[in-house]
């Protein structure tokens, strides 16, 4: 096992099993996002676990941030109902558990969770990031992450096609949730075609399509802004886009995808160096002290980390890859 250290702990109220993984603290203390989600079986959330926090440990390196990688899985049984009263349970329990790694990780939100999430857990511990706007944080991520995924995507654009310029060109959108609605209105001009699996998201306006034709649809750009996992060898085979780039976690079910998608001539932008904008902001002016324009312009920074990527050998992955780790190595 690769992780520094991995502890599993059931809520002394809430019951439910909580996991907080380690990966990497060479850099500076574990960084990364509470998960609260149903699993069939709480061994599935210790996997999340274990892939999300090695993904942040890179995520912070290739964005040359100070602090290294960790992840928190609450583990829902399938058939537990999400009271108020039991959500509360389950913060205060995890509120104890982060501060008995004594600054050692600090939490923000993740799927399941948000600023109002982090306010709870702030009752037991300063060490959370994201807080709400009224309580000094910088609150949701999801502006910041969507101005990342959009410096990424110029980056790729222009060793794509030529140029920057996204209008014109058709961009698949899968998943409408925060971070892809914002990145869809960054997109002037261009023809958006999107999928969900809430069907209410077609009342956003744009050209729809159902999740499983996502993959079949061509386009010039995919943008994966749901969940991970999107990328396996036969969805590889139906890709027809050029160009994939977006903020889900995850994208390859295997890292070695990435030799199967430059095989078939599209460019993936590693989603740990395209998806790291939210964190960039928010731990720049929640846990470092900067201002809203040098917080912001580490996310225009994107760009050229991107840029930097596509310029090297090899595939993109194994380029962001060596970033990381060379910044890793160096600590």
């Amino acid at each position: 096992m690769e992780h520094e250290e991995v502890v599993v702990r059931r809520g002394s109220r809430s019951r439910v099993p909580m996991i907080i993984a380690l990966h990497s603290r060479a850099l500076g203390p574990a960084v990364g996002g509470v998960r609260l989600r149903r699993y069939p079986d709480w061994r599935d959330g210790l996997e999340d676990a274990l892939r999300l926090s090695t993904a942040m440990t890179y995520k912070c390196a290739a964005a040359d941030l100070p602090f290294g990688g960790g992840k928190t899985v609450l583990a829902l049984d399938p058939s537990t109902p999400l009271t108020a009263e039991f959500r509360q349970a389950v913060l205060d329990d995890l509120g104890e558990f982060i501060a008995s790694f004594d600054g050692a990780y600090i939490a923000g939100p993740d799927v399941g969770t948000g600023p109002a999430d982090m306010a709870a857990l702030r009752e037991h511990t300063p060490n959370v990031f994201c807080l709400p706007e009224n309580q000094g944080g910088t609150g949701s991520s999801s502006g910041p992450t969507a101005v990342g995924v959009l410096a990424a995507l110029r980056a790729g654009m222009r060793h794509v096609f030529g140029s920057d310029q996204v209008a014109g060109k058709t961009v698949v959108i899968s998943g409408l949730g925060s971070v892809g609605a914002l990145i869809a209105k960054g997109l002037p001009g261009t023809r958006i075609i999107a999928s969900d699996v809430d069907e209410s998201k077609r009342e956003l306006g744009y050209e729809w399509i159902e999740p499983d034709q996502v993959l079949t649809t061509s386009a010039d750009v995919l943008i994966p802004a749901a969940v991970g996992g999107l990328l396996d060898p036969a969805a590889i085979e139906r890709l027809r886009v050029p160009l994939v780039v977006g903020p889900a976690n995850n994208q390859l079910t295997d890292d070695t995808l990435a030799e199967a998608l430059a095989a078939k001539g599209v460019v993936w932008i590693p989603d740990f160096v395209a998806s790291a904008g939210g964190v960039i902001y928010t731990l720049g002016r929640e846990i470092e002290g900067l201002d809203d324009q040098d917080a912001g312009a580490r996310v225009d920074a994107i760009e050229s980390t991107v840029d930097k990527i596509l310029a090297g050998p090899g595939t993109p992955l194994a380029a962001a890859m060596s970033l990381a780790t060379g910044r890793i190595g160096r600590s």
